[in-house]
């Protein structure tokens, strides 16, 4: 926008403010296969395995026994989260596969009750009853169109982005091996007792909660706050009933 200063017999150019609505702002991803499995892996990997440590430890058993049961530990929990994530995604995803070739069906062999039946969840919605059939008729034009839309509105699903089995069992794997290592490390590095394993343990159960928390826009204390109350009151529990069934086997 051009305007003159008087007196000056000269032109400026001040810019105009940039209108509100070109300003865009970002979602994390809510929908993808990853964070879900990645997060619960790593927590239940610490937990359980610095859990299983304590009440081991509760027993008075050597360092050898420790280092070894840390490490079946691992190994059996990294598998059996692995092949359950795999398993549920999966069964999951087949599902939603299954009702989608079902409404895949519905639309091709009567596609104006389909069609009636999306203009009938807009007007449920508030539109306009012409309106809400119009939209609904252009938006069923193309039949991958109208599938993805029929999937949203009464599946509530995506079909374009379905979470991957691979990718859920692969991140459980990871994270929980990652998590179940911290607390049997020190003893790998040569410790002989059990405080150095739950200093750390406690440590990465913090900063898990915490990492969780930059994800999720909760606070960061208070997520890392609540993973350590809850990892630390399974610890505590299972050296007691380690320490009991020690003393009765002895």
């Amino acid at each position: 926008m051009s305007t003159a200063v008087a007196g000056s017999g000269t032109t400026t150019t001040a810019e105009a403010p940039a209108p509100e609505h070109v300003s865009h702002h970002s979602h994390r991803d809510v929908s993808g296969g990853w964070l879900r499995p990645a997060v619960f892996g790593a927590m239940d990997g610490l937990v359980s395995n610095l859990a299983l440590l304590t009440g081991m430890a509760g027993g008075d058993v050597s360092s050898r026994t420790m280092v070894v049961t840390g490490l079946a530990g691992l190994a059996a929990g990294a598998f059996s989260m692995a092949a359950g994530e795999y398993t549920s995604v999966a069964s999951q995803r087949e599902l939603v596969e299954a009702e989608l070739a079902v409404e895949r069906i519905e639309l091709d062999r009567n596609p104006e009750d389909e069609l009636r039946e999306l203009a009938s969840l807009y007007v449920a919605r508030g539109v306009d009853p012409e309106l809400a059939h119009e939209v609904a008729r252009q938006m069923s034009a193309d039949p991958e169109q109208a599938l993805e839309i029929h999937a949203r509105e009464e599946l509530g699903v995506d079909p374009t982005d379905l979470p991957s089995p691979l990718v859920a069992a692969v991140s459980s794997f990871a994270s929980f091996a990652l998590g179940a290592l911290l607390p049997v490390l020190p003893y790998l590095l040569g410790a002989t007792a059990l405080w150095p394993a739950v200093l750390l343990a406690m440590a990465g159960l913090f900063a898990c909660g915490a990492a969780v928390a930059r994800v999720t826009a909760r606070s960061w204390w208070f997520s890392g706050v609540r993973q350590l109350v809850l990892g630390g009151a399974a610890a505590a529990i299972t050296f007691g009933i380690g320490a009991v069934i020690g003393t009765a086997v002895g």
